[in-house]
C-alpha cells in the first residue's frame, strides 16, 4: 500500500520532525522546545509521566493543537496543520486511547463517519472487510458496535485509520483494554505496518511492552525532552528513572499477610443491566477476608462496572443478604449507609464519577467523607477538616498541583487519580473496592498507589481491586478471578494465576477448558 522503505530507517530522512516545538498555555509550558525525529519503518515510543507533555505533543502533530513556537516538518518540508483533516490528508493517522464509536450503529457506519471524502457506503463496507482481513483484524461490517468486545472495538479504530492509508500512525495506550493474546496479535499487525515502510509513534506506560516492540524511545519530563534511546538496550527500571528523574520505589508486599474473618461476602448476586446494552450479572458469589487483596481481571465491558455499582450501593438489590459487609447485610442500603459501615469506593472514572470537575479538592473530599469523618458536625461543614484531608492526601500520595486547593479538573490525570485513591485509603476503611486503581498513570504514581493498597490490606482491611492490568494484579493480589459476560470465575491463587491462564479466562475459556488445554500442552 506504500512504497518500500530502506531496512534501516536512519539511512533516510525523517518522515516527521519537530524543531523547537513549544506550546504555552498562559504561564504554563506544556511543551518546551521539543526536537524529535521519526523515520519510516520505525516504531518510536513516546514516554513520560502524567503531565509530561505527551498528549500536547501528539495533538500538535495531529493538528488538534496549534504550537506557540517551533516548527513541524513532514518529509523535510515545513508544515502548518489547520486541523486533523489536513493531517490525515498528508498521511498522519491517530488511534486514540478512548474510542469514538456509536454503539447503535454498525461497524461500517462508524467507519464511514470517520472517513474523509465521498466514497459510496457500499464501497466503504467492501474495502473495510478487505483491510480487516488483510491485516488479521477480522470485523463484520454489518454488526452493531454494542454487540462487540472491547478488543473488537479497538480493531474498528485501527482499521478505520488504516483505510486512510497513513504513512505515520499515532497509537495512544493501544493495549490498555486488550487480553495478552489480543495484544500479541496487535504487535504482529504493528510489525507488518513497520515492514511496509510506515512510521508508528507508540505511547504506553507498559515499559516491558515498549522494550519488546519499539526501536527508539523519546522521553519527556516536565514538558521537555530529556532523552532519546534504544529501549531494547535499557531496563524497565532505567526507562522509568529517565521518565521521573529518580528511582521508582519498588512495591514490597509483606512477607506474610495474616487474614481474618470474611469482611465482604457476596451471595448469588444476579442483577439485570441498568441501561441499554449493559451487562447482566449472573450468580456472582465470593468471600473476601480482612488482610486479603482479591483481584478481578477482565476486558472492559464484561460486567466490572455493574459489579462496582452493586457493591458500592449505586444500584440496590432486593435481598439485603446478597451483599454483606462486616457481618451486616447491606444489599438494599445506600452508598452513604455503606460508608458508615466502614466501606470505601474508588470508581474507574476519576473525573465526573470520582470527583466533580469544577469543585475544589476539599469539596470533593467532603462529598465522600462526610458520612464517616469529622468533616460535618451538627449539620455544619468543618472546612478546616476538609482541607486537612487534602493536605494529608497531597503529602502521602505526592499529589502535584498548582495551589493548595484547586479544582479537580485542573489536575493531570495521574495526580487526580492519586488524590481519589488516597482520599479513600486515608480513611482506613474496613473494606475498599477500587476499580482500575492505576488506569493511565505513570510508573511512579502506580507504585505509590499499589504500595498503599498492600499496606491497607496488611493493616487488616479487605481490598477488592478490579483491573485490566494483569501485571498489576499479579503484583499485588493474593487471589485473582476473571469477569466474562457477567460471570465471575473461580479465584486462582496468585502462584497459579499466570498471564496465559488469565488471558484464556478473559477470552471466555472456562477453568475446565483452560485446564484441558494446559494438560494437552504439557
Amino acid at each position: 500500500m506504500t512504497d518500500p522503505a530502506p531496512s534501516d530507517p536512519h539511512t533516510t530522512h525523517p518522515l516527521l520532525q519537530t524543531i523547537g516545538l513549544t506550546k504555552r498555555y498562559g504561564d504554563f509550558l506544556a511543551n518546551d522546545r521539543i526536537d524529535i525525529e521519526i523515520f519510516p519503518r520505525e516504531i518510536h515510543a513516546l514516554l513520560g509521566e502524567n503531565g509530561a507533555g505527551k498528549s500536547t505533543l501528539v495533538k500538535t502533530i495531529y493538528g488538534l493543537v496549534q504550537p506557540s513556537a517551533g516548527e513541524l516538518r513532514w518529509q523535510g518540508a515545513p508544515i502548518k496543520l489547520s486541523g486533523p483533516a489536513e493531517a490525515r490528508a498528508l498521511g498522519i493517522g491517530m488511534v486514540f486511547q478512548h474510542f469514538s464509536l456509536f454503539d447503535n450503529l454498525t461497524v461500517a457506519e462508524n467507519v464511514a463517519l470517520g472517513l474523509d471524502g465521498k466514497e459510496p457506503f457500499k464501497a466503504i463496507s467492501a474495502r473495510l472487510a478487505d483491510v480487516a482481513r488483510d491485516y488479521g483484524l477480522p470485523l463484520d461490517p454489518k454488526r452493531e458496535v454494542w454487540q462487540l468486545s472491547v478488543g473488537e472495538r479497538q480493531r474498528i479504530e485501527i482499521v478505520r485509520a488504516l483505510m486512510q492509508n497513513p504513512k505515520f500512525l499515532i497509537l495512544d495506550e493501544p493495549t490498555a483494554v486488550l487480553t495478552p493474546q489480543e495484544a500479541d496479535q496487535l504487535f504482529v499487525v504493528l510489525e507488518r505496518l513497520k515492514a511496509e515502510g510506515r512510521a508508528i509513534l507508540y505511547i504506553s506506560h507498559k515499559l516491558d511492552e515498549v522494550k519488546r516492540l519499539c526501536d527508539t524511545a523519546t522521553i519527556l519530563r516536565g514538558g521537555k525532552k530529556v532523552a532519546t534511546c534504544n529501549p531494547r538496550l535499557e531496563t524497565a527500571a532505567s526507562l522509568a528513572r529517565m521518565m521521573v528523574g529518580a528511582d521508582i520505589k519498588e512495591v514490597k508486599p509483606p512477607a506474610e499477610r495474616r487474614t481474618t474473618v470474611p469482611r465482604l461476602v457476596v451471595n448469588d448476586l444476579t442483577l439485570e443491566p441498568g441501561e441499554l446494552h449493559g451487562i447482566r450479572l449472573q450468580s456472582i458469589s465470593f468471600e473476601l477476608k480482612g488482610g486479603e487483596i482479591l483481584g478481578i481481571a477482565g476486558v472492559a465491558g464484561n460486567g466490572q462496572d455493574e459489579l462496582f455499582a452493586a457493591l458500592s450501593g449505586e444500584r440496590l438489590v432486593k435481598e439485603p443478604g446478597t451483599i454483606i459487609i462486616d457481618g451486616l447485610a447491606c444489599g438494599n442500603l445506600s452508598i452513604t449507609q455503606r460508608r458508615k459501615m466502614g466501606a470505601a469506593f474508588v470508581p474507574e472514572e476519576r473525573l465526573g464519577h470520582g470527583t466533580a470537575p469544577r469543585m475544589k479538592l476539599s469539596e470533593n473530599a467532603l462529598l465522600t467523607g462526610h458520612a464517616a469523618s469529622d468533616m460535618v458536625s451538627h449539620g455544619f461543614i468543618n472546612s478546616a477538616a476538609t482541607l486537612r484531608t487534602v493536605d494529608r492526601t497531597t503529602e502521602a500520595f505526592d499529589v502535584r498541583k498548582a495551589k493548595r486547593d484547586p479544582e479537580a479538573a485542573s489536575l493531570s490525570g495521574g495526580n487526580l487519580q492519586k488524590f481519589v485513591v488516597g482520599r479513600e485509603i486515608l480513611r482506613t476503611p474496613a473494606v475498599l473496592i477500587v476499580n482500575q486503581p492505576t488506569w493511565g498513570v505513570d510508573a511512579g504514581a502506580a507504585a505509590i498507589i499499589r504500595q498503599a493498597l498492600i499496606d491497607l490490606a496488611s493493616a487488616g482491611a479487605a481490598v477488592l481491586v478490579t483491573s485490566q492490568d494483569l501485571d498489576e494484579l499479579i503484583e499485588i493480589a493474593d487471589r485473582i478471578a476473571v469477569m466474562f459476560h457477567g460471570h465471575l470465575s473461580e479465584a486462582l491463587p496468585r502462584a497459579e494465576a499466570t498471564r496465559e491462564r488469565l488471558g484464556l479466562l478473559m477470552g471466555g475459556a472456562s477453568l475446565d477448558q483452560k485446564e484441558s488445554a494446559h494438560a494437552a500442552r504439557a
